[in-house]
């Protein structure tokens, strides 16, 4: 962690941090209004979480991350532009997930390039299954949205399999089919060199029925 990152973490958590231990979340309170509410898990260094949060100053958002110098790069973040809609959890998510989030509470949830853990043997270790997005999909409104992205295609097809399992999605573009980027997710630095490298990028939208 940067000094500059351990600085903008320790002035700003009472501001911007959630505990785990306040057990469940009371959203509109916690944002001081009402608004739609989006859920970000694995923000990474938090530079599209900003940039999202900037561009839609009338949405609440949610991070979970539980690398702290990622945090504390998004507070920094926060504090140059001046936003004020994103709140952040350093816990679990499975568990922030089950004990702080209402169900049918969330108009939508995104996990952009969650690890891949591309070696076979470590692919159990992969966010995106079957009893994972179960719990997601009973926070979500009915109608919202469950956004996912990924760069390595073979999670990208375990994804869809997973995704098209669920009862209670259905395939926002075309059932089977990716995704076009949403104009409303930016292009990461990560993302660009990834371009660069010839590497392609795969979009998940479905929506809850």
């Amino acid at each position: 962690m940067t000094p500059v990152q351990k600085r903008a973490l320790e002035d700003n958590w009472p501001r911007w941090g959630l505990e785990y231990d306040d057990g469940p979340l009371d959203i509109d309170a916690v944002f001081g209004r009402p608004g739609a509410r989006v859920l970000e898990i694995g923000f990474g260094m938090g530079d599209s979480l900003v940039e999202m949060a900037e561009a839609r100053p009338d949405t609440n958002f949610i991070g979970i991350e539980v690398h702290r110098p990622g945090i504390g790069k998004l507070f920094h973040g926060l504090e140059n532009t001046g936003v004020n809609n994103v709140r952040v959890y350093c816990h679990d998510a499975v568990e922030i997930l089950r004990d702080c989030v209402a169900d049918a509470s969330l108009d939508t949830v995104q996990i952009f390039f969650p690890d891949p853990w591309h070696k076979k043997r470590h692919q159990k270790r992969r966010l995106v299954q079957a009893p994972f997005v179960g719990l997601l999909v009973k926070k979500l409104k009915k109608g919202g949205t469950l956004h996912i992205a990924t760069d390595w295609e073979h999670y990208a097809e375990q994804m869809m399999d997973v995704l098209s399992a669920e009862t209670t999605l259905v395939n926002s573009f075309s059932a089977g089919c990716f995704s076009p980027r949403p104009n409303d997710r930016p292009l990461t630095k990560f993302e660009k060199r990834g371009e660069r490298l010839g590497h392609g990028v795969w979009d998940l939208l479905f929506t809850r029925t």
